[in-house]
């Protein structure tokens, strides 16, 4: 399988329903081995385009990577940005298991931290899925600490929490 012409921008209000599919995806093809059935089927129950609708309203930004896939153009994966608290903001990153290990969640992490920075971002915090955790510290997140959090559906689910400085010298 070849993805072809992958282009990465800015998501909108219409783009939600392919970002559920590929957070589907995501969670079903890379975090699933991780992690059992229950606990899959809660984190999938959660995910629908109008979450990302509730987000965007509350200011949290979000990133598309699309792609030719089979002749047809996909949403590959997306990432996102919105502040906590203070100087820090918070990330997130899903792509497809056939986009994954093609450098398209580095890409669209880089925007993210980028975007964060453009808003006076210091630091960047993330829940990582167990999955995720090494993906996050390739790209230069350090493990403060593991627990869990609850899923929308309610289900608790193993995580590492993350930081990263996005200033010299800092964390």
């Amino acid at each position: 399988m070849e993805i072809h012409g992958v282009n990465i921008r800015l998501a909108d209000r219409s783009d939600v329903d392919a970002m559920a599919d590929a957070h589907r995806d995501s969670i079903q093809s890379v975090g699933a081995p991780y992690y059992p059935v229950d606990v899959v089927a809660g984190w999938l129950a959660g995910i629908a385009g109008e979450l990302y609708l509730d987000a965007m309203d509350r200011g949290e930004v979000f990133f598309i990577a699309t792609g030719n896939v089979d002749e047809k153009t996909l949403v590959l994966g997306f990432s996102s940005d919105y502040p906590t608290e203070g100087a820090t903001h918070g990330t997130s990153v899903y792509v497809r298991g056939q986009a994954a290990r093609r450098g398209v969640g580095t890409a669209l992490l880089r925007r993210a931290e980028a975007h964060a920075i453009a808003a006076g971002a210091a630091a960047v915090r993330i829940e990582a899925s167990l999955a995720g955790a090494m993906f996050y510290k390739v790209n230069g997140y350090v493990e403060v600490g593991r627990g869990e959090i609850r899923l929308l559906s309610g289900h608790p689910i193993q995580c590492v929490f993350m930081l990263k400085s996005l200033t010299p010298g800092g964390c």
